[in-house]
């Protein structure tokens, strides 16, 4: 019964999303819907929301539903998380096999407004700081659920990618007042940090030894690399994070021209090798544009690689097309730079005690990072989450790690571990965006995280 629900489900969901159905008011199995929410007066944040067709009845094991937060500050979920990395469909607008839509429902948002089909009327309407995105975002999902008794049965989770990790981190602590408050009536069912980006200073400290231990620097190198980090862990400490900003783009190129222009994404490569490296290489301000991890944002001049136009030409004309609400005057992505210099007084700022603070409270954080990853690079992962102050923490370390497979592939796809509600993925053979360079480990990772009922078939036919 699962393995013919599992490949059922995944031939109606391809065929249904092609036709481009209605808004709804109601979202049924296998529907979509979208919309803007003015989260403060004139301020409107663009969402897209797709229900399983997969979804699978089990009272022991509810049905859950995925937020999909993306970096930048001021990438698109709805654009790049969803036709780039884990919705429906590619951005070819073909079936992905590999769609996390088979084990849970997908809520796609353009996060903070601004990024994406989001937008301000008045420039200062921007958010200045992870926890007014988070406000937002709060208001977001108190609207949204409030009109669907059936999806505040689902618990949500919270997954996040890059820069997206902090606003993920404020959010779950944002939601869980709401919820104690009784503003919104979910359950938060755990918080999933991708490759994020929330000890700056690990990072940039980590840079330096990663790439000289995969000969992208040498030792002359590792000696500049290094410097200038310490200059960005001086400016943190003093909390200095406008200056660690200047200094942390100073480091950037400083690697790019010893490294003869490394790719942050996937130290395997140079920048501009990969497709999706690609994507997160362009930008449309020329004021950031030799900034490897600003140019994440936008993408605006992407060029895929069957030579169109790319996910903006995508964005801006068939999908438009299809939303039929997108205003006028809103062009996708056109304010994705300013919201990233609105938040730039924080960019460098930690939220290791965010996640501490989750973990006190019981919530589940999973961590999980692309092995071949620089800008987020697992070493600097290890580094932060080795200076939690949650009392499991030695216990988590001194915890065995596990294979990680793909499906009935007995290759090593990855490692895990876990202890209590702390859980660590290292996915092998992935870079920045793991859910692209590894999409079979990927998706098992978020049915075991999500406890989808979906997960046991899943399991059984990914290859």
């Amino acid at each position: 019964m699962g393995t013919v629900h599992h490949f059922a489900c995944v031939l109606f969901f391809s065929s249904l999303i092609h036709i481009g159905l209605a808004i709804s008011v109601r979202i049924e199995n296998g529907t979509e819907e979208w919309g803007y929410e003015e989260v403060r007066p004139r301020a409107h944040m663009f969402w897209w929301l797709y229900r399983s067709p997969c979804r699978i009845e089990d009272p022991s094991k509810p049905w859950p539903i995925i937020l999909w937060l993306q970096g930048g500050p001021g990438a698109s979920g709805v654009g790049m998380g969803n036709f780039e990395e884990v919705g429906p469909l590619d951005t070819n607008l073909n079936p992905r096999n590999s769609s996390w839509l088979q084990i849970a429902d997908l809520l796609f948002v353009d996060n903070p407004v601004g990024a994406g089909f989001s937008y301000v009327d008045d420039k200062e309407l921007y958010v200045k700081t992870d926890e007014e995105a988070a406000t937002d975002l709060t208001t977001l999902l108190e609207s949204i659920f409030s009109r669907d008794e059936s999806l505040q049965k689902s618990p949500l989770y919270i997954l996040a990618e890059s820069y997206g990790g902090k606003f993920a981190v404020t959010l779950g602590l944002s939601v869980l007042k709401a919820i104690e408050k009784g503003i919104l009536n979910i359950k938060l069912g755990g918080v999933a940090l991708g490759d994020t980006w929330i000890s700056p200073e690990d990072f940039v400290l980590s840079w330096g030894p990663l790439l000289k231990d995969v000969s992208r620097l040498d030792d002359n190198g590792l000696e500049k690399a290094n410097s200038l980090a310490e200059k960005i862990q001086q400016h943190i400490g003093n909390g200095e994070y406008i200056a660690a900003t200047a200094s942390w783009r100073q480091l950037e190129e400083n690697i790019e021209g010893n490294s003869n222009h490394v790719d942050f994404y996937n130290f395997l490569l140079d920048r501009g090798m990969d497709p999706v490296s690609i994507m997160a290489s362009q930008s449309s301000s020329p004021a950031i544009a030799t900034k490897s991890y600003s140019k994440y944002l936008s993408s605006l001049r992407l060029k895929s690689a069957d030579g169109d136009g790319g996910i903006s030409s995508l964005m801006n004309g068939i999908i438009r097309e299809k939303l039929k609400i997108i205003p006028p005057s809103v062009k996708w992505g056109e304010q994705s730079d300013d919201v990233f210099e609105a938040l730039i007084g924080g960019f460098m700022r930690p939220r290791i005690n965010e996640v501490d603070e989750l973990l006190n409270k019981g919530i589940n954080v999973t961590i999980y990072n692309g092995q071949l990853d620089v800008i987020c690079a697992t070493k600097g992962t290890e580094a932060w989450v080795g200076k939690l102050k949650w009392e499991g923490l030695r216990s988590f370390l001194s915890t065995e790690r596990t294979l990680v497979h793909c499906g009935t592939d007995r290759a090593t796809g990855g490692f895990t571990k876990s202890y209590q509600n702390l859980r660590f993925y290292w996915i092998l053979g992935a870079g920045h965006f793991v859910p692209v360079d590894q999409p079979c480990v990927a998706l098992n990772m978020v049915g075991e995280i999500t406890q989808s009922p979906a997960a046991t078939a899943l399991k059984s036919h990914t290859k």
